[in-house]
């Protein structure tokens, strides 16, 4: 799907935004990526680059390398891995199985940094970073089986740990739902709707439907028809965070495209024409989050339109939608040279994105 953009409005012609995620590939780990502490069979990105300081500077000394004691934000290198393997499925489905495997290697080395960074473990406080890194080593795992018919070790352990403490995030109190952090406080859409897409990708459908259904009666917004950012239990009942952010419709999209019944795809279909009225500009694209987490927001939402333009069950004018939302975004960022992992690894996000929605 390829909308209605040419190449004399200045946006790439089908195969191009391939070509151009590969060097945003290319460029965020050169710029950021390296061994754990020099530790062999290890990756991890660093959080900011000097490059664009110092053109002259060689990349492996562009970047504030993480250590022990380096400020640490798990989050950002789960979405480096999904991008990783974003980048793994494309080459593989362009028919380069050596390059595939190339990524397959080095995701797999980012997984046994993240691992070992985070003191030998998985887990940590924020569920909502857990269900990111869940889905990101089930995709790896996925590549894995897809190019060598073997599972990744490391990615199933790393999802039957996830998968548990998820489990555990999971109560009645405001009705059903997970929690967003070990506090036990707080129930949003950014820990929700990952959890429930990592549960159906799980084959935990029950669970999976129960959380969509929380996030419809407790968290969608009728008004603009998307889905709002969380729930704090209070002494009146509720206390609702009303803050609408572009990534929270992602995960939702996704379960939805999942469930794949016709009620599920029409609410689907609804929901990408909501996130084109109420979080994009005609012609620009999506609205880009501010921040350091928010730098990622609007990557991680192409991810999951790229799979509504795909969906051959959806209307062709949904398709269509999605896919023009998708290239309009990758357009206004194609020439940026982000100095933070997370504003590098959206870029790269967007542009894979374009290149499988076309």
């Amino acid at each position: 799907m390829t909308g209605n953009f040419n190449h004399a409005a200045g946006l790439p012609l089908p195969g191009e935004w391939a070509a151009l995620a590969a060097h945003a590939a290319a460029d965020v780990n050169a710029r950021f990526g390296h061994p754990l502490m020099g530790l062999p069979g290890t990756w991890i990105g660093a959080l900011t680059s000097a490059a664009r300081q110092d053109p002259h500077l060689k990349p492996s000394t562009c970047l504030l390398r993480q250590t022990p004691w380096s400020e640490w934000h798990y989050w950002w290198q789960a979405q480096y891995l999904d991008a990783i393997v974003d980048t793994g499925f494309l080459t593989l489905n362009a028919g380069n199985r050596a390059a595939a495997k190339g990524e397959l290697h080095r995701g797999q080395q980012l997984l046994r940094g993240i691992m070992i960074r985070n003191f030998g473990r998985f887990p940590n406080y924020f569920y909502d970073d857990m269900a990111w890194l869940a889905l990101a080593a089930h995709r790896l795992n996925e590549l894995s089986l897809r190019l060598t018919a073997r599972p990744s070790r490391l990615a199933i352990y790393a999802i039957k740990s996830l998968t548990k403490q998820l489990h555990n995030a999971h109560d009645t109190v405001l009705g059903g739902g997970i929690y967003w952090s070990r506090k036990r406080d707080f129930k949003n859409t950014p820990a929700n709707g990952p959890a429930a897409l990592h549960f159906i990708r799980a084959r935990e459908q029950d669970l999976a439907e129960s959380i969509l259904d929380w996030l419809r009666h407790e968290l969608f917004d009728p008004v603009t028809g998307l889905y709002v950012d969380g729930i704090h239990p209070s002494a009146t009942g509720r206390d609702v965070e009303h803050t609408i952010y572009t990534y929270n419709q992602g995960p939702v999209l996704a379960v939805l495209l999942e469930l794949g019944r016709p009620q599920h795809l029409a609410r689907a279909a609804n929901l990408v024409d909501c996130i084109r009225d109420q979080l994009s500009t005609p012609g620009q694209g999506l609205r880009l989050e501010p921040g350091g987490d928010g730098s990622l927001f609007t990557g991680i939402l192409c991810r999951y339109l790229a799979l509504a333009a795909r969906e051959e069950r959806l209307p062709a004018l949904t398709r269509e939608t999605a896919s023009n939302l998708i290239q309009e975004t990758a357009a206004k960022v194609r020439g940026q040279t982000p100095l933070q992992l997370s504003a590098a690894v959206q870029r790269w996000s967007i542009l894979s994105a374009a290149a499988a929605s076309e």
